[in-house]
């Protein structure tokens, strides 16, 4: 049985691993960490996870973290490099972090305070690369990997299959996208709280000010084979969990509208988890709640010349947790599929 450690279980990200570990045949759970929570048992932050409510969170060293065969951090933006330093070469690393997702420094120098750490295989395993294949090549056998941003993961699958398939128009791209509050951690912001998030909603990061900008752009331009042009604006939205992104381009000059479709059924229509939905259903949501399941509806605005993609996730399933365990799962050899659940939680 292999096991795993998860850093950061406290949190939501990291709690939200351990509920699917508890669910996964062949991954056994080994040490829980945190920082501030540390002595604290896993019962008093995250009451549902029954079966280990009784286990002690320990301080997140590389003392604790050894022994394992696969590491989940669910760390702060830019903790995560100097502790994978420490760790052995042979352990699966698993980083729902930023530190290790771009490959360009000059962005994460924009974006975030601690120095560029390098980049890692990207965990996106369904992500179109120009030119044939995917992300996921990269990712079978790694010991290190990069597991996307929520948003980033929502907004690339919704338009790189447009873009492999050159019907899209990489100068002209808009995506506006709505998240549930669980997207901005744990710890205690006044923006968050309930009395100003219910019956409200809000933009924030707008005009190109939201780090996972660079990530996105990082993705399409992959699956273009060209630089992508991006305007990107999140939106908070009074829930907990989901996003909603709505991403358009522009219809390349020579594409045929009717193709548009056709490139992403053939695109995804043997991906376990992503599900080009019906002609006229839209996403939810409500749909995707606990899943790690991607709905995506796509459709030609003619009128506008643009293509119009709708992506649903839960940001803390296929947005991180279940993201970084279909990339273990990968990284271990064992099916992509395995502790991982398809249907979400309705109503």
């Amino acid at each position: 049985m292999t096991t795993a450690a998860v850093a950061g279980a406290s949190g939501y990200a990291g709690g939200e691993i351990v509920r699917l570990l508890l669910g996964h045949p062949d991954i056994s759970i080994g040490a829980l960490t945190a920082d501030l929570s540390a002595g604290r048992l896993l019962g008093t932050v995250h009451p549902h996870l029954v079966p280990l409510a009784g286990v002690e969170l320990q301080p997140t060293t590389p003392q604790t973290l050894a022994g394992h065969d696969v590491v989940f951090l669910a760390l702060p933006h830019g903790a995560s490099a100097a502790l994978v330093a420490q760790l052995p070469d042979d352990v699966v690393v698993v980083d729902c972090g930023a530190d290790f997702r771009l490959t360009d420094a000059r962005p994460w120098e924009r974006f975030y305070d601690t120095p560029y750490a390098g980049s890692w295989p990207y965990g996106l395993p369904e992500l179109l690369i120009h030119g044939g294949g995917r992300a996921r090549a990269a990712l079978v056998g790694s010991r290190r990997i990069a597991v996307p941003g929520c948003y980033p993961t929502a907004c690339s699958l919704a338009l790189a299959p447009g873009f492999a398939a050159g019907l899209l128009d990489p100068s002209d791209v808009v995506i506006v996208a709505a998240s549930g509050t669980s997207g901005a951690g744990r710890g205690m912001k006044p923006h968050l709280l309930g009395s100003e998030v219910m019956g409200s909603m809000s933009p924030y990061g707008v005009g190109g000010g939201h780090r996972h900008t660079p990530e996105i752009t990082q993705n399409l331009t992959a699956a273009a084979g060209a630089p992508v042009s991006l305007s990107f604006t999140p939106t908070l939205a009074p829930m907990a969990r989901g996003i909603l992104a709505t991403c358009t381009a522009r219809l390349a000059e020579d594409a045929d509208p009717a193709s548009v479709r056709t490139a992403y059924d053939a695109a995804y229509s043997d991906e376990p988890f992503v599900h080009l939905l019906s002609e006229g259903q839209w996403p939810r949501t409500a749909d995707v709640l606990g899943s790690n399941s991607v709905q995506l509806q796509v459709v030609v605005d003619e009128n506008a010349g643009r293509v119009v993609v709708v992506a649903a996730i839960d940001n803390l399933t296929k947005g991180t947790a279940g993201g970084a365990i279909q990339c273990a799962n990968l990284a271990l050899g064992l099916p992509e599929t395995t502790g991982l659940p398809v249907a979400g939680v309705a109503p």
